[in-house]
């Protein structure tokens, strides 16, 4: 018999109740890869695998997702993925309204679009960019700006008074 998790464990680690542990492997959500409950006097037992799954289900949760849709994309991710262990296999990110699967660094996708790319930006590099742009286009303002925003003035704007 292989080593397992019982359900009083998995629930501390996960930071979930045994009513939904139960509920989410009688629905099929995600049951016990070791061992399901045979009936009776029977522990449920989860591997590692499943426990990182169901933390990764509760952190949706927690994101603002519903049941229904985390349903939905373990589904659609263990089709595309032709996985098992659809949440342990790929990287996720959620708004609260959807959630997209980070398959690499280039490639993100809205898993309810069955795969149709998402567009991000990171804002960090595009700020540094644009202060070196502004630094090449106006030296003598960007150094102004420089010296207004250490001493906290913030940008520098010149205002005519009419």
């Amino acid at each position: 018999m292989t080593a397992g998790y019982r359900a009083p464990q998995v629930c501390k680690l996960v930071g979930i109740t045994y009513r939904q542990l139960d509920y989410w492997a009688r629905t099929n959500l995600l049951t016990p890869s070791v061992q399901s409950a045979q009936g009776s006097g029977t522990q449920r037992l989860y591997s590692f695998t499943d426990i990182v799954q169901l933390k990764v289900i509760k952190s949706l949760l927690d994101a603002g997702m519903s049941l229904k849709k985390i349903r939905q994309a373990m589904e659609i991710l263990g089709e595309q993925l032709a996985s098992d262990a659809p949440l342990a296999d790929v990287t996720l990110l959620s708004d609260g309204t959807t959630i997209y699967a980070a398959h690499s660094p280039d490639q993100v996708v809205d898993i309810f679009q069955r795969g149709q790319g998402v567009f991000g930006i990171a804002v960090g590099p595009v700020q540094r960019e644009l202060e070196g742009e502004l630094h090449r286009l106006f030296p003598d303002e960007a150094a102004e700006a420089e010296v207004a925003d250490a001493a906290g003035g913030g940008p520098v704007a010149e205002v005519q008074a009419t």
